[in-house]
């Protein structure tokens, strides 16, 4: 096998014309040149230097192994310095893929943080929910996946209808273990870095009853309304926290889209949980925002993180990452 070093002894003493003074510019005895030469001529199974008087020149196929050589080790040094660039965060590059209201409150700080202290690294953006942002990760689309899922809630134990083995309730029950199961939520292979526990806000028309109480409001206080559903893992969490208050919502309007959430809001057409970060980006004109509490009087949240994959997790850029993440989340 060709070894990098002997192809710089070659180099020299061809640039030199003899062991010894390929020895003095490379700092080391002439025996070690010798041997390394013999090293590399086993290699290739052919002479690479022939003795002409007091000198010496390369064969024929050592004159062709220097051609090779000289854009090998050049590859080589610039491999180095890419290397030692991004090493030292000079240089470098993070995918991130973010749920959208990550993309528009999370995001933006920490790549400005890091875009002024390291400006060379490069980062791009690209939105997805979760499973499929996890998908992206472990296919090696992304360095970061900015993820979130619901902490277990009073409705996975303590529905009372479901308690009474009802068929519709069995069958809302097993819908709900199939979405939780592929939401993707299974991040034992992943490194985590938590971000914030980010509070479910209840929405609700203007006028409403509830609106003007100024503390927060069960949820068993909404179950005769009509609701209006966000994404589908929102769904199955707005389900499961329903059934722990004892009833199942009635779901009119279903939309991703958080502007017009809170428009059908506003226009008197239900009632709607959202999360507070969802509610940084969007004006929540017409609507009245109160806390929401579980069955059992906590505040409904939701865990938002920063996903990587062990091995990347070691790399610079992506801890800077991961660090300046952290930090814009600590500031919300």
């Amino acid at each position: 096998m060709i070894e990098a070093r002997h192809l710089r002894v070659l180099r020299a003493v061809a640039r030199t014309g003899s062991f010894s003074a390929a020895a003095r510019e490379l700092g080391c005895t002439q025996p070690a040149i010798s041997q390394q030469m013999k090293a590399l001529e086993k290699s290739v199974d052919t002479p690479l230097v022939v003795r002409s008087g007091r000198g010496m020149q390369l064969s024929e196929a050592g004159r062709v192994l220097l051609k090779h050589a000289t854009g090998i080790l050049a590859g080589l040094s610039a491999a180095e310095e890419e290397v030692a660039a991004i090493a030292g965060l000079r240089a470098g590059r993070v995918r991130l893929v973010s749920f959208p209201t990550a993309s528009s409150t999370l995001v933006p700080p920490a790549v400005a943080r890091l875009r002024d202290s390291h400006p060379g690294v490069r980062v791009s953006l690209v939105e997805a929910e979760p499973p499929e942002s996890l998908a992206m990760l472990r296919g090696g689309e992304c360095e970061i996946a900015l993820a979130f899922r619901y902490p277990q809630s009073d409705g996975a134990t303590a529905s009372p209808a479901a308690a009474h083995g009802s068929p519709r309730e069995a069958r809302a029950e097993a819908n709900l273990e199939a979405q939780q199961l592929s939401a993707g939520t299974d991040w034992s292979d992943l490194v985590i870095t938590p971000l914030l526990d980010d509070p479910l806000v209840g929405l609700l028309p203007a006028g409403h009853p509830l609106a003007g109480r100024g503390g927060p409001v069960g949820l068993a206080e909404l179950a005769g309304e009509q609701w209006i559903a966000g994404c589908p893992q929102c769904r199955g969490h707005l389900v499961e926290l329903c059934a722990g208050a004892g009833f199942e919502p009635r779901i009119d309007f279903a939309t991703d889209d958080y502007p017009a959430v809170v428009g059908l809001v506003a226009a008197g057409l239900g009632v709607a949980v959202l999360p507070r970060l969802a509610l940084q980006s969007v004006r929540p004109d017409g609507v009245s925002t109160v806390p929401v509490r579980t069955a059992s009087g906590v505040p409904a949240v939701r865990q938002v993180v920063a996903l990587t994959l062990p091995d990347l997790a070691e790399v610079p850029a992506v801890a800077l990452m991961q660090e300046r993440l952290a930090g814009a989340a600590a500031h919300r």
